[in-house]
């Protein structure tokens, strides 16, 4: 027993879900009868459902010492083109898998960028957010797009039993994700890669080849996640997505990865995922102002950050 409980702790996720049920426990006891109630729950699942499915691609780019900052503009582009395709007349099914090909399509330049012009992966993926967020702006004139058939909106408005369709997405993101990492060949090479590249790379890992999955797979996932919130919103938003990169990266590293690469669970980033939604939820709860609100947030990332990097320098004395 004294050997699990040491286990336990030396988890780097295992801070991250005490702080969690910290924050969950204060709000029930601080809004006994508004946080805690299914109603709200299930909004707050909604809501933090996106972050955490983009959060499994984040989690392998930064598992990999990378990062993508496109996810956000990724997914505004991906779920406009999906609104647009459905208004030309063309399917559901067809126009959804647009917007899936279109997101992965994006985290392959990503991919190609860093590793065919050695770009570092904050300038590729931030010139990706750049040229994402203009196309969006550029196919829609900055206007919602409306009137889509009424069917796509199960998607992110339906319910299968008492769960929300984006959260079954979510689990279901989550589960592959944590196979994939856990018990694939190419999850053990983004670890191996993470930890030491040459080394990798002299054990015979194709570094290239694992590096564009990662930032393809990335992708796929950011458009993914808005196709969901096209369908949830029953529109399609040309700004959706705005900062919405901070959250996932926020929610990655407060999971336990690091910058530093070779580190971080799937499992994690849930955690870190829905302590984010369910603290942004806490916020508007307790009547602070939106303008405060930025103010915690961005504290709450900047103590994730800074402990993290602590934590990395520890290790390397």
């Amino acid at each position: 027993m004294r050997e699990v409980i040491g286990f336990l702790l030396r988890r780097r996720e295992t801070a991250a879900f005490l702080a969690l049920v910290l924050l969950f426990v204060v709000l029930s006891a601080v809004r006994p009868k508004s946080f805690p109630t299914a109603e709200n729950l299930g909004i707050v699942a909604r809501q933090f459902s996106m972050i955490a499915t983009m959060g499994v691609g984040m989690t392998m780019a930064i598992v990999l010492a990378g990062i993508d900052l496109s996810v956000g503009s990724v997914l505004a582009l991906a779920g406009c083109l999906t609104a647009l395709s459905m208004t030309k007349g063309i399917s559901i099914p067809l126009a959804i898998l647009f917007g899936l090909l279109c997101g992965a399509f994006c985290g392959f330049i990503n991919g190609i960028a860093i590793v065919g012009v050695r770009m570092p992966p904050f300038i590729a993926t931030l010139g990706m957010m750049s040229i994402a967020r203009g196309l969006t702006y550029v196919i829609t004139g900055g206007w919602p797009i409306t009137g889509l058939p009424e069917k796509f909106f199960f998607l992110g408005q339906g319910m299968i039993g008492p769960i929300p369709m984006p959260v079954v997405i979510m689990f279901f993101c989550l589960i592959v994700g944590h196979i994939i990492m856990s018990n694939t060949v190419l999850g053990r090479a983004i670890y191996a890669i993470g930890g030491n590249e040459q080394a990798a790379f002299l054990s015979g890992i194709n570094v290239n080849r694992v590096k564009i999955i990662v930032y393809t797979l990335a992708g796929l996932l950011s458009g993914l996640a808005g196709v969901v919130m096209t369908s949830r919103l029953s529109s399609a938003q040309p700004n959706s997505g705005l900062g919405i990169e901070l959250d996932v990266i926020a929610a990655v590293i407060i999971g336990g990865a690091s910058f530093a690469g070779g580190e971080g669970t799937i499992v994690g980033t849930f955690i870190g995922a829905a302590f984010m939604g369910i603290l942004r939820n806490g916020l508007v709860l307790l009547n602070v102002s939106a303008y405060w609100q930025q103010v915690v947030i961005g504290a709450v990332i900047m103590g994730a950050v800074a402990i993290d990097f602590l934590r990395t320098r520890r290790i390397q004395r």
